[in-house]
């Protein structure tokens, strides 16, 4: 899966499985019907590409004071901003924000783990040893 475009459609279901799971588990986050959950998405992954990235840049030394809490805030953000854009994607506050970031970030690491350890390189096979080494000659040890 090399494909700019199938990387991104994978990461765009992933999120909407994510964000799907959150309003079915996280009370407080409600969405009306399919359009506005794609919608909601596209938001959402927008504001990961553009503004995250910024937000963590400005709030680098919360981040470290917080040993990295502060993400979860700035996730949270994010997610309470999509809820307060798009119309029939409700999220109620800001603690059903961290919950609803929180169910995200797990589904995320869940779904790339599996995905990662489908596409491990397999290592190659180690040459025959002979009983005097990998070459049959003497081994010298220094």
């Amino acid at each position: 899966m090399k494909s700019p475009l199938a990387l991104l459609l994978v990461r765009w279901a992933v999120l909407a499985l994510g964000v799907v799971i959150a309003t079915h588990v996280v009370p407080g986050i409600h969405c009306r019907d399919t359009g506005s959950l794609v919608v909601a998405v596209l938001l959402l992954s927008f504001f990961n590409a553009a503004l995250r990235p910024v937000l963590i840049l400005f709030t680098f030394p919360f981040i470290l004071l917080t040993m990295g809490i502060g993400i979860l805030v700035i996730n949270a953000f994010l997610f309470l901003l999509v809820g307060r854009l798009v119309d029939g994607f409700v999220v109620e506050g800001f603690w059903p924000a961290v919950g609803g970031s929180l169910v995200l970030s797990v589904t995320t690491m869940i779904v790339n783990g599996l995905v990662r350890s489908s596409r491990l390189p397999r290592p190659p096979p180690s040459p025959p040893r002979g009983p005097r080494g990998p070459g049959g000659g003497d081994v010298i040890d220094i």
